[in-house]
């Protein structure tokens, strides 16, 4: 049995291919991190547009991974983004999936 059989035996090791997309696994990596995270600072530190931060924050949340909240600074309006505790769950259990796959092709034949 390699390692990679044994995560099965892991429940919280677990691959999600909503995270196969780049720009919401940094998204996820960055708001791991924090609580709220503002919709300009997210998109600045993942390098996205503003439309593909708007379209895979929405498809994250539709999934129950990400909580948005819009409210306003002064006259302006802002949106912040954080994972949801199921978020937070679902990317430990990708990336504990995808650090057993790593290990599992490292092993020598």
């Amino acid at each position: 049995m390699t390692t990679f059989d044994h995560a099965d035996d892991d429940a919280s090791a677990k691959r999600d291919p909503i995270f196969e997309t780049g720009p919401r696994l940094a998204l996820c990596a960055l708001l791991q991190g924090a609580d709220w995270v503002e919709f300009a600072t997210a998109r600045d530190l993942t390098g996205a547009s503003d439309s593909a931060v708007s379209k895979h924050s929405r498809t994250l949340e539709e999934a129950g991974y990400l909580e948005i909240r819009k409210g306003s600074v002064g006259r302006r309006p802002r949106t912040w983004l954080r994972l949801s505790p199921a978020g937070r769950a679902a990317l430990r259990g990708h990336l504990t999936w995808l650090t057993n796959l790593r290990h599992a092709i490292d092993q020598p034949r």
